[in-house]
């Protein structure tokens, strides 16, 4: 069964953005810290982004004036994703939990993965925020966003005064 999400047409997403690099900067420098002061910036910083986040896969095609966005979330439910969209990016957001029972045993690896899921992506070419439409099935997010028309030049006639 495909469910429609609701879209958010922000005026912009940078303050979402920033907010999630301060959250992985701050992480980041407790990993440095707890590791005695002792390696790289970069590994420090993807190793946060891990912990924190998760960018789920995606597929981004252009076909009939429009891009089609396929992400791979599944798992989630309408109720869990925030969509955001602006002329020039998206983002999608969410968060995911895995309900575990106890039932007794070891567990020697897990690979589910719970937190945050966070994916902003610049678009190639403008968009329309407003016809952007988002559907989820089977696990697969479905995001349709008609390119913004192009202004078009015209020629006006001077009247004498």
């Amino acid at each position: 069964m495909s469910q429609t999400l609701p879209i958010q047409k922000p005026e912009s997403i940078d303050d979402e953005l920033q907010r999630m690099q301060d959250c992985i900067m701050r992480r980041a420098y407790e990993i440095f810290r707890d590791n005695g002061y002792a390696g790289t910036d970069l590994n420090n910083w993807l190793a946060a982004e891990r912990e924190l986040i998760w960018k789920p896969a995606v597929e981004i095609t252009e076909k009939d004036n429009a891009f089609t966005l396929t992400f791979a979330i599944p798992g989630m439910s309408p109720e869990d994703l925030m969509i955001e969209v602006t002329p020039d990016e998206i983002l999608v957001k969410g968060e995911t939990r895995e309900e575990r029972k106890e039932e007794g045993g070891k567990v020697y690896s897990s690979e589910i993965k719970t937190g945050s899921l966070f994916r902003a992506i610049t678009f190639p070419k403008k968009v329309n925020p407003d016809m952007v439409k988002a559907e989820l099935k089977d696990g697969m997010l479905k995001v349709t966003a008609p390119l913004a028309t192009e202004p078009v030049a015209k020629t006006i006639s001077i009247q004498a005064a």
